[in-house]
């Protein structure tokens, strides 16, 4: 920023493991969000290498940046994205559109994931007509939509209540292990913490320290 030099991420070094849960634990302007859309592709490190199934994110064009997003990653944002003139199925339905399946294969896919989150009655709702708990969980729907390899969670519950919270965080998790997906969290709230196998403590751009929290079996390199 003009003449200063703002380091966001310094020498960070790590591996996360096909089907864990990690977070990434830290205050705001620790990095943690910095880090999660470097390893998502979407920010570009000056240096270094990002690496996903063998595939160098940062060498990649937008183009092929975004197909690869769409065969393998999903995302949960804080703020859900959804778009406000659209059905919680026509939400859901957007990230099939890409793999070229038919209309009727969207919805019936679609309508499977949102009942899935419990939405089987608010197919048609738009987002206004839903809470905000209600919204996360279209947006967990259309994350998990494609079966993607990793799905990105980034301050998944920062605008839920405390028992929304822990709902989300149960659906979140479980989906995620019921398919051997990997997922990675970014939070501040040591509570979220808890629920993931190993927490990257981020301090000043640092990986401060991990955490293993669970006695897990690794399998590999997500």
């Amino acid at each position: 920023m003009g003449e200063e030099k703002i380091i966001a991420l310094d020498d960070i070094n790590l591996k996360v493991y096909a089907g864990e849960v990690l977070c990434l634990l830290g205050t705001s302007g620790s990095g943690k969000s910095t880090l999660l859309n470097m390893m998502a592709g979407l920010e570009k490190p000056t240096k270094g290498e990002i690496i996903i199934k063998n595939n160098h994110i940062e060498k990649m064009s937008e183009d092929h940046l975004a197909m690869f997003r769409q065969k393998y990653i999903g995302f949960v944002f804080q703020s859900y994205n959804l778009l406000p003139t659209f059905s919680a199925l026509e939400n859901v339905t957007l990230p099939l559109i890409f793999r070229n399946a038919s209309k009727a294969q969207r919805e019936n896919r679609a309508k499977k994931m949102l009942e899935a989150v419990g939405l089987e009655k608010r197919l048609y709702h738009k987002p206004s007509q839903m809470s905000g708990g209600q919204q996360q969980r279209v947006s967990i729907a259309r994350a998990f939509v494609n079966n993607p390899n990793i799905v990105f969670a980034d301050e998944p519950t920062g605008n839920l209540d405390t028992r929304t919270t822990l709902e989300i965080m149960d659906l979140i998790k479980g989906m995620a292990k019921e398919h051997n997906q990997t997922l990675i969290i970014v939070t501040h709230d040591v509570e979220i913490s808890s629920y993931a196998d190993r927490i990257v403590y981020i301090r000043d751009g640092n990986i401060e320290k991990i955490v293993n929290n669970k006695n897990i079996e690794v399998k590999g390199e997500a």
